[in-house]
C-alpha cells in the first residue's frame, strides 16, 4: 500500500483491506450467534456504510433482511455539527430486531438521532453494528454492540469512508498525514 491524494490531501495506509475482512468475518459470528433462530433486519447508513454492510450481510449465516436510510452531517474533512435525513426507513420495524449499520462512529450525535427515530418506530431491540468508532471523539453516550476497529480521532478515507464523495471505493483505509 502507498500514499494517495485526494484535494490537495495526502493520505496513508492505515488499515489494510485483509484485516478489515478478517475483523467483519469475527462480527459476522458472534451476530449470527445471538440472532441464531430470529430475522434481524439491518439498516444500513448510505453512503458510507454500504461495503462494511455488504460484507457483514453476506456472511450472517441466519435468516435476515437489509434496507438503507441516508443521513448527512459532513461536509470535506469535519462534521457540520447539523444531521439531515436525506432518504428515511420505509419499512414497518414495529417488533423487529434492528442492528443499525454504520461506517464510522465518531461525535456520536448522527446515530443517536438515529436512534431516537428507530425507536420511535416500536422495534423489539436495537444494536449498532460500525466499522470504525472513535472514542476520543465521542461527546455522547452511544455505546455500539458490535466495533470493528477503535481508532484516534483522525481523519480516515477508503471503505466506504470518503473526502466529498472521493475514495469510497478504496479496499484499505487510509488516515491524513499530519506532515507536510
Amino acid at each position: 500500500m502507498k500514499r494517495v491524494a485526494y484535494k490537495g490531501l495526502t493520505f496513508e495506509p492505515y488499515i489494510e483491506s485483509s484485516r478489515i475482512q478478517a475483523r467483519i468475518t469475527e462480527l459476522a459470528s458472534e451476530i449470527t450467534k445471538e440472532y441464531e433462530g430470529k430475522t434481524p433486519l439491518f439498516i444500513c447508513v448510505l453512503n458510507g456504510a454500504v461495503p462494511f454492510a455488504a460484507a457483514l450481510f453476506q456472511q450472517i449465516n441466519t435468516d435476515c433482511e437489509i434496507t438503507f436510510i441516508r443521513l448527512k452531517s459532513y461536509e470535506g474533512t469535519s462534521t457540520t455539527g447539523v444531521v439531515k435525513e436525506v432518504l428515511g426507513l420505509a419499512e414497518d420495524i414495529s417488533g423487529r430486531d434492528v442492528i443499525i449499520v454504520e461506517d464510522i462512529i465518531d461525535t456520536g450525535f448522527t446515530i443517536e438521532r438515529l436512534i431516537e427515530g428507530i425507536k420511535g418506530k416500536a422495534p423489539k431491540s436495537v444494536k449498532i453494528a460500525t466499522l470504525l468508532l472513535k472514542p476520543e471523539a465521542l461527546q455522547t453516550d452511544i455505546k455500539p454492540d458490535y466495533v470493528g476497529f477503535s481508532i484516534p480521532k483522525k481523519f480516515i478515507i477508503g471503505f466506504g469512508l470518503d473526502l466529498d464523495g472521493l475514495a469510497r471505493n478504496l479496499p484499505d483505509i487510509y488516515v491524513l498525514c499530519e506532515d507536510k
